[in-house]
């Protein structure tokens, strides 16, 4: 389906907020969609839910830091089968979630 916005507006937005460094640059030329004080933001659409805990922890692991799922939500009831299930594994890995919709940015 089409999306309200492209990842990188929630990206943007969601990061400016939290004044963390956009697209962070590893040593290995990935980039943590959003690194702040404690976090590595992971950002992804809900049905990329799996990827975004991947994706994640490696960048937890890399800058130390705890890792974070910012799943958008665009589909509401659609889209809370990705939420609970990223809740369900994060809960259990020590990976902190937050939501985004269309209509906050």
């Amino acid at each position: 389906g089409k999306r309200l916005h492209k990842e990188i507006e929630y990206q943007q937005y969601w990061c400016n907020k939290h004044n963390g460094i956009l697209e962070y640059e590893l040593d290995d030329k990935t980039r943590v969609d959003c690194l702040t004080k404690k976090l590595a933001v992971e950002v992804d659409f809900a049905n990329k839910w799996a990827e975004c805990v991947g994706q994640s922890l490696y960048y937890g692991i890399k800058t130390n830091k705890q890792p974070a799922c910012l799943l958008i939500m665009e589909n509401g009831d659609k889209d809370l089968k990705y939420l609970k299930r990223l809740k369900y594994t994060a809960e259990q890995k020590k990976i902190k979630t937050f939501i985004i919709k269309p209509e906050q940015i």
